[in-house]
């Protein structure tokens, strides 16, 4: 059992949450047949970004939006069991994964008291074009994937934007 006192905060919100939940029912399919890989920087918020309600899009999210196994593992899923035909991949600025090199996180996390990461690949990257390109270009070509259209975007922390990566 968790330790009660480091999400007492959170448990009393979310019975407030559920008081007013009134069970929408919704179905588990996308609504908007649409997937969103983004990074979890909690700067980002995928539906309201995109003008999306819950239902509507299956999210993804990890350090710095990366198509890693387990996110091409989960859009098979999706794709073929919950109604996604379109993937959007949205790097962000200002992200942690684009501000240096690997040795550098490793060596961030070090000095925050951490664990010797280097058995960890962060997925650093110094080109966020390039990158979300890249990741594009991996879904594009993954063999389970050939019915999904997908498209790369970088979203703005600073204003909120989003623009395509061509």
């Amino acid at each position: 059992m968790p330790d009660a006192d480091a999400f007492a905060d959170l448990l009393a919100a979310n019975e407030l949450y559920a008081e007013s939940f009134g069970s929408p029912r919704l179905p588990a399919r996308a609504a908007k047949g649409l997937a969103i890989l983004t990074c979890m920087d909690s700067r980002i918020d995928p539906l309201a970004m995109l003008g999306l309600r819950p239902g509507d899009a299956k999210i993804l999210r990890n350090a710095g939006a990366r198509v890693t196994d387990d996110v091409l593992r989960t859009l098979v899923l999706a794709s073929y069991l919950l109604g996604v035909h379109r993937a959007m991949v949205i790097a962000h600025t200002d992200c942690r994964m684009a501000a240096g090199t690997e040795e550098d996180v490793h060596r961030a996390i070090r000095q925050a008291g951490g664990p010797d990461t280097r058995s960890l690949a962060f997925l650093t990257t110094s080109d966020l074009d390039a990158t979300v390109k890249a990741d594009v270009q991996r879904i594009r070509s993954w063999p389970y994937l050939t019915n999904l259209r997908v498209g790369g975007f970088v979203y703005d922390v600073g204003t909120g934007r989003i623009r395509p990566v061509q």
